[in-house]
């Protein structure tokens, strides 16, 4: 039996031993490899990406074969400050394909899944803020995170390693050689502070310092309960030729959080069957969830009507209720910024007053404006409010985070508006570019998305662009030019602006500016701007519109403008007399501009000096034409394009 018993034992052993070794072979390729000796080495931000595994995904395609891929992007402060809000750039290099990442979002606010193939940054949540050794006593999970990646990659196949180009910090004020490799799985780089940087923050203080950017938001906790608090949202737009109409603010709940109540806005999507059916209506079962705004996970708020305001319910905001619009500082302090206010529920673990966390990836955008990409919320110091019961003393808010937004232009981006030139001396009027605001993406048979828009005759502009083509060959006929075939697709713009130069003398010069609104939307609080680097400093008087010039980065280039009393609206497009026969007719505004040579010695005005580099409406940059009106001494015409404004003046006063 003893024997027995022993050779069983035996046996087992081997059996286990053998077992153990085929279980390593084939489960060490799934393990990230050990930090190598060059964390200890280093007293900066110790960065590494290691590669943990991949395989082979449907559909085979041998010219871009997709491939899953798991990763470990690993922050660990080794230096002798606490991080805060750190971020870490990843240059992502083989069309990568990002599905999760645990510890961590996109900091230009993109929600996952999401196309990182040209590199992204990375910024912590909900551990944003690394502490040191000294102050935790060696304690990683306090001074180290670690961001697991899973996602699609593209043609890179064993034995070849998908690695991303680079690694570095993203927080002002770190040097960061060029990463190194740790054997074939992993690259690792130290980033130690700069000595050249002066922050404008002490060691001792606290929280981060606000930034600057065209646009910020403030989520401001106000209130604190166990299982819900309320928070107060501010917009604020900080950009002199920036504007928001008709803004949706939308964002990403990151633990479950659903919006109970709001006053200052409401959501685009009144709905809690997200809640009743899912992990909210099991917590809070005695919760009417009737009365419950929404349960999106990635909600979208939009403002209230000005008939709102002073609504006990949903109303009583400073700030609030203005259909969306936000105006640039430079126009009107008193509506550059946009306020809310909303009660927010949790859900376990985090039910506690103490346990706060902003809402993640937030995007704000407008119907006609610029596109702003923001980053995360960063902490910063409790905002002050003036005492509501009217004491001259101020609220601290609980918590604050603070949201920075920039206007980016994205690549492919189509503007929203277009500029046609005309002048005195050329009675042609150089028309908005084909395609300026986009193109159909059928047109092959109807029009041309790449032939040059066609010289139009000034009564032309006063038309929609389906109703020009006959005058375009027209008129093309009797200056004895030829037409391309088929004919060029139009602008497809919104707004198009027509600048006229109208008088040029020996001690100054004029010109006519003409906005035409194509769309139904209607535009109340309208701006516009030109950028002339030549002509701003004679910029004298505007005389429909209220203008002045405008310092933009201390430099003296632009002029501004707005409607006057009673013009500072822009009606949509409407049906004309006869709408069977009559082509529709567009909201219009205009005006005429003076400028002085005194200031502007040498300027040529025939020669471009007379025409803006860049022409702004509503924030939104406009496409201009790629050619000017030639100076052919042929002036017959300026008096049909005098006649054609002067009728545009006369409709805006029948209209008025």
């Amino acid at each position: 039996m003893a024997f027995y018993l022993n050779c069983n034992t035996h046996f087992f052993f081997k059996f286990s031993l053998l077992f153990s070794l085929l279980s390593f072979s084939f489960s060490q390729s799934d393990v990230v490899e050990a930090p190598s000796p060059a964390v200890d080495s280093c007293n900066g931000i110790f960065l590494s990406y290691a590669y943990s595994s991949g395989t082979k995904l449907k559909p085979t395609d041998p010219t871009h074969q997709p491939y899953r891929f798991e990763s470990v992007l690993t922050v660990l402060n080794n230096g002798d400050e606490e991080l805060k809000s750190w971020k870490v750039s990843v240059e992502f290099q083989n069309d990568e394909f990002l599905v999760s990442a645990s510890n961590a979002v996109l900091a230009d606010g993109t929600s996952l899944p999401a196309n990182v193939g040209n590199g992204t940054v990375f910024a912590g949540f909900p551990m944003s803020d690394l502490k040191t050794a000294i102050e935790t006593a060696g304690d990683l999970t306090q001074m180290q995170v670690q961001v697991k990646l899973l996602g699609t990659q593209f043609g890179v196949a064993a034995p070849d390693v998908p690695l991303p180009k680079n690694i570095q910090l993203a927080n002002d004020g770190f040097i960061c050689p060029k990463a190194s490799m740790q054997g074939k799985n992993e690259m690792q780089v130290c980033c130690r502070k700069d000595p050249k940087f002066k922050a404008n923050v002490t060691i001792d203080e606290e929280f981060l310092p606000r930034q600057s950017g065209d646009l910020t938001i403030m989520y401001d906790v106000t209130r604190t309960y166990d299982s819900n608090y309320w928070a107060q949202v501010t917009i604020s737009n900080h950009n002199p030729l920036g504007r928001l109409d008709n803004w949706k603010l939308s964002f990403d709940w990151m633990r479950d959080e659903f919006i109970y109540t709001m006053k200052g806005a409401y959501p685009y999507v009144v709905d809690s069957s997200d809640c009743i059916f899912g992990t909210q209506g099991q917590h809070y079962r005695d919760l009417d969830f009737a009365n419950v705004l929404n349960c999106e996970r990635r909600p979208t708020i939009i403002d209230l009507p000005p008939t709102k305001a002073n609504d006990t319910t949903l109303g009583l905001i400073p700030n609030c209720c203005r259909n969306g619009t936000i105006l640039p500082p430079s126009m009107d302090p008193s509506k550059s910024s946009s306020v809310f206010q909303m009660q927010v529920f949790k859900m376990p673990p985090v039910l506690n007053r103490s346990e706060l966390s902003p809402p993640q990836n937030w995007k704000i955008n407008g119907s006609l404006n610029p596109d702003y990409k923001c980053g995360p919320p960063v902490r910063v110091s409790p905002s002050q409010f003036p005492d509501p019961s009217g004491l001259p003393s101020n609220t601290t808010a609980v918590a604050s985070w603070q949201v920075v937004c920039n206007i980016t232009h994205p690549k492919g981006a189509s503007p929203k508006c277009c500029v046609s030139f005309s002048s005195y001396y050329n009675d042609s009027v150089v028309p908005c570019r084909t395609c300026a605001c986009g193109c159909p993406s059928n047109t092959a048979r109807t029009c041309s998305t790449t032939a040059p828009a066609v010289l139009l005759p000034p009564e032309a502009l006063l038309f929609p662009f389906e109703n020009r083509t006959a005058m375009a060959q027209a008129w093309a006929d009797l200056k004895h030019r030829t037409v391309p075939n088929p004919m060029p697709c139009g602008d497809n713009c919104g707004v198009s602006i027509n600048w006229h130069v109208l008088t040029d003398y020996s001690r100054g010069w004029s010109a006519r500016i003409t906005i035409f609104n194509w769309d139904e939307t209607a535009f109340p609080d309208w701006f516009a701007a030109v950028q002339m680097d030549e002509a701003t400093r004679g910029f004298q008087k505007m005389y429909s519109f209220n203008g002045s010039a405008l310092e933009l980065n201390g430099v003296n280039n632009t002029i501004i403008m707005q409607g006057l009393p009673g013009l500072n609206y822009i009606v949509g497009e409407t049906d004309g007399a006869n709408p069977k026969k009559d082509p529709r007719v567009p909201g219009k505004q205009q005006t005429v501009v003076s400028f002085t040579k005194k200031n502007t010695p040498g300027i040529n005005v025939a020669a471009g000096d007379g025409f803006p580099s860049k022409v702004f409406f509503n924030g939104e940059e406009c496409a201009l034409p790629s050619v000017l009106p030639t100076n052919n001494s042929n002036r017959e015409g300026s008096t049909t394009i005098l006649s054609i404004f002067l009728a545009v003046f006369v409709f805006i006063m029948l209209h008025q």
